[in-house]
């Protein structure tokens, strides 16, 4: 049977500063994210199986990206763990904020890069992560490719 991807978009709101940019992107500010997550696979032949020629279900693909990625950096702000940041980050939480402290520096590209490892590991062993594209604005965002990184 022939190989299909399919794709699932997802949105979520996240803050964020990048610690030693040259530009206004050092500020602390946010984006409304939108992350396009592609899987591929064979869909299921088994005509007695209640997802008969589906690849994954999209409520299961929504599960593990909803678990992993959007409950977590919905309405958070991401810092590097390895910079300043750490200072503000702890002011922010004494204050009660959602802040998240990443080994990166947390920029579109890097964020895709760990986006693409925990959804890897989530997925059923017969469908595979195709891609994903992370856009921080209408015109900008950042993509994964499987077959660019195996």
């Amino acid at each position: 049977m022939s190989k299909i991807r399919i794709t699932k978009q997802f949105s979520f709101e996240t803050g964020h500063a990048l610690y030693g940019y040259d530009g206004k992107c050092k500020n602390v500010h946010g984006h409304s994210y939108n992350l396009y997550v592609t899987v591929i696979g064979t869909p299921i032949a088994d005509t007695t199986n209640v997802k008969y020629g589906m690849v994954i279900d999209f409520g299961d693909l929504k599960k593990i990206v909803k678990e992993e990625i959007v409950d977590v950096f919905d309405h958070a702000t991401v810092f590097n763990r390895n910079t300043p940041h750490v200072e503000l980050a702890k002011e922010l939480e004494d204050r009660d904020h959602n802040v998240l402290l990443v080994d990166y520096q947390p920029t579109s590209e890097m964020m895709v890069i760990d986006f693409a490892k925990k959804i890897k590991l989530r997925l059923p062993n017969n469908i595979k992560l195709h891609s994903l594209r992370l856009s921080e604005t209408a015109s900008s965002f950042a993509e994964w490719f499987a077959s660019d990184n195996d």
